[in-house]
Parts: C-alpha cells; structure tokens; sequence
C-alpha cells in the first residue's frame, strides 16, 4: 500500500472515534440533564381574547306559542343526569393549583410531557403520568405506569377506576378534583 492511502485510512480512522466520542458525550449528557420542557403559552398571553359565550333566550322571553310543550319525563331525567356528570377538571393543590381543564369524552392526558393536556410542574411526576376519560361507567382514570403512582385517598391506582365529581386524584405532589 502507498503512504498516502495509509495516511488517510489514519485519517477516517481518526474522524469516526471522535464522531463516536461526540455520540457518547451527547447520550450521556441527555441522561443527566433530561430533556429540556418550554412551557406553554396560555390564550390570553398569545394576544387571543376569549369570545364571548352566546346565551339563550330565558323561557319568560320567549312568546308562549313558540315554546315546546309536554317534553317526556325521560329527557328531563337524562338532562339532570347530564348536569350531575363532571365537566371540569380543577388543581386543588401543587405548582398549577386554581388550573381549571375542561373534561373532554376522548380523554386528558396529565403528566410533565409537553405534549399533555394537563402538563404538571411536578418533580414527581412522570411524562405520562395518568389519563382521565369517558367509560361505559362513566369517567375512569388510569395510571400510565408512572414511577410514583396515581392515588385516589390513599388507595394507589392499579387498574381503570371510576371516579364522580369531588373525587380527589393525586400525582405525586399535585392534586385534582372532579367537578360539574
């Protein structure tokens, strides 16, 4: 072999360790300082005002001929149903406490992640920490497998629960509530 071709086999040789090198220090650097967390914007801190909510008629404004009449007894039971059914979800202590989220049917993801819906600043909780949504009894919360559990009292979370409105939930230093 030629001087120059050994010269820049020890040359490649040379750039492929430091590559590796830079590789390792870059994995191991990720496993101590994690990765990193933005926090998010709220609506109003992007500029974006809340709309104003639409009201309905009170049933005094409306004429007595346009009013329904004799609505079944099942529906007005099914709407008072309804309203007794959660509809929020509110911190009641931890870093986010006064944080109110609206209960969504397909489901709130809680954790650190950012990519949750319910993002906790809580050194005790894991990226995805629980879920909370609709089930055939209702609404159901289940840990995600999370290091230091999901507690309702002092009963840790093993499987799917049902829980009401009042139910407090807790994640590692933060607790949630249920409320309509």
């Amino acid at each position: 072999m030629s001087e120059i071709t050994i010269t820049v086999m020890r040359l490649g040789l040379l750039v492929a360790l430091w590559a590796f090198v830079v590789a390792v220090v870059g994995v191991l650097r990720g496993d101590l300082y994690g990765t990193q967390v933005t926090p998010r914007k709220t609506p109003t801190a992007r500029g974006n005002t809340p709309r104003p909510v639409a009201r309905s008629a009170s049933p005094a404004a409306v004429p007595a001929e346009q009013r329904p009449v004799g609505r079944p007894a099942g529906r007005r039971v099914a709407a008072r149903a309804a309203n007794r059914d959660p509809n929020h979800l509110r911190v009641m202590s931890g870093p986010l406490s006064g944080t109110s989220l609206p209960l969504r049917e397909a489901g709130i993801l809680i954790g650190r992640s950012p990519e949750s819906a319910l993002v906790l600043e809580d050194d005790f909780a894991s990226g995805r920490h629980a879920r909370i949504f609709k089930g055939p009894e209702g609404w159901m919360v289940e840990d995600l497998g999370s290091t230091n559990g999901t507690f309702i009292g002092p009963q840790r979370l093993t499987t799917p629960t049902p829980v009401t409105a009042g139910t407090e939930i807790r994640f590692g230093t933060t607790v949630v509530e249920l409320r309509r």
